[in-house]
């Protein structure tokens, strides 16, 4: 099961009732953080999330309305007696937007460890989770990610007997070991059986709609795109500014068919993003207008009861 909620749902600046960029996803007891505005820890804090076991902060850019939560959030993970290294990825330049954060919160108990992106693409291990980030088109260089978990076959007992694998072993390969035995190599595939569907989770935000958001999010459980503007008469001003409208979100998700478009980074003239939905249900059945404090619990596809397989399995036919 793979948590997710969106903190922040605004950008360019705070509102009221909306906090600025921030996503953030749960596993195994683990968390990871993607962007950080200002508002995060109020927003954690309202959803009943805790900051004290986020290993990892993905940094999509440096603009403000994404990183200047930083800071606060460290220093509160520090008050919260943490002590384990935190990572923190981004674009060319992380290290130095780290050193900047320390000199607000320099008194840290734990380290971080900032680590730059490398080329247009690249992927992490981040607390089991796989992460791709990818290069959009913004105005300064700005990085989508896709979250994906990978669901492992299920043990075949008679699999691992017909490949004579001592039973000592089974446990580690079924984890995914590779052990060295009498002058053979045992991998996890000698006692597992076809690999399962996992889950995918694709975030994207400030930039113009690319095909490289389409092809990563092809067939996700679920795409959080930005949809900045929702009027027609701010196209210009999308193109302008390198952001994308709430049409552009639809119809990049019709081409990439996700489980569920949740839209994000509304511009503060965006009070009602609920208005625009009948237009962009016609493009996209499955579209949100998200709000702050929107989560979910994804399941794998053989943890899901019965009636919500079919449920899945209704909305694949269509």
């Amino acid at each position: 099961m793979l948590d997710v909620a969106l903190l922040g749902t605004g950008g360019m600046m705070p509102l009221p009732k909306r906090w600025l960029t921030s996503c953030m996803m749960r596993y195994g007891g683990n968390s990871l953080l993607i962007d950080c505005g200002e508002g995060t820890q109020i927003a954690l804090r309202e959803l009943g999330w805790s900051c004290k076991p986020i290993d990892y902060i993905f940094i999509t850019h440096f603009h403000a309305d994404h990183i200047a939560g930083l800071p606060g959030l460290l220093l509160t993970m520090g008050n919260a007696d943490r002590t384990d290294p935190v990572t923190i990825i981004g674009p060319k330049g992380i290290g130095n937007i780290v050193k900047a954060a320390r000199t607000i919160a320099p008194e840290l108990p734990f380290e971080t460890i900032a680590k730059e992106i490398e080329g247009n693409e690249d992927v992490f291990d981040a607390c089991g989770i796989r992460i791709t980030a990818f290069r959009v088109n913004h105005r300064v260089p700005c990085f989508a990610y896709k979250a994906e978990l990978p669901r492992l076959g299920r043990f075949d007992v008679e699999k691992a007997k017909a490949n004579d694998i001592p039973l000592r072993y089974w446990s580690p390969l079924q984890k995914g070991a590779q052990i060295e035995y009498e002058g053979r190599l045992l991998t996890p595939d000698m006692v597992l059986g076809d690999t399962r569907k996992g889950l995918k989770v694709v975030y994207a935000t400030d930039t113009r709609p690319t095909r490289d958001i389409a092809r990563h999010a092809e067939g996700a459980d679920l795409l959080i795109c930005e949809g900045m503007y929702g009027e027609h008469d701010k196209m210009e001003k999308a193109r302008g500014y390198k952001h994308m409208t709430m049409q552009e979100a639809a119809r990049i998700a019709k081409e990439a068919q996700p489980k569920e478009l949740w839209l994000t980074h509304y511009s503060p003239s965006l009070v009602r993003p609920d208005d625009y939905l009948d237009e962009l249900k016609k493009i996209f059945p499955n579209t949100v207008a998200a709000r702050d404090g929107r989560s979910v619990s994804l399941l794998f596809e053989d943890e899901k009861p019965p009636a919500q397989k079919e449920e899945a399995d209704g909305m694949g036919a269509k």
